[in-house]
């Protein structure tokens, strides 16, 4: 996402997560921990990411869902598109 190097042409510990760790786990990874009749919420690789980035600046819960609704980096970083920028209130809690 050029719009978010372009924002922040420093980096941020976002986007060096996403430069550096993208791929390291998929959906496929966190298969086993989720019941397969069970309702679609978000991408486990998301969450995982999201729960990296909320861990190394320090966030709490509202913070981080926060910055995933807010934060282009944090979209970058979660491999998120830019107009979706709603984390559904039933899942901010779990983003810890």
């Amino acid at each position: 996402m050029q719009i978010a190097r372009a924002g922040n042409p420093g980096g941020t510990t976002a986007i060096w997560v996403r430069d550096r760790l993208d791929g390291l786990w998929r959906d496929e990874d966190f298969a086993d921990w989720y019941p397969r009749d069970g309702r679609p919420g978000l991408s486990p690789a998301q969450l995982a990411t999201v729960c990296v980035l909320q861990f190394l600046l320090g966030l709490s819960d509202r913070q981080a869902a926060e910055a995933v609704r807010c934060r282009i980096d944090f979209k970058y970083a979660m491999a998120m598109e830019l107009g979706r920028s709603r984390v559904p209130p039933q899942c901010a809690g779990r983003l810890s």
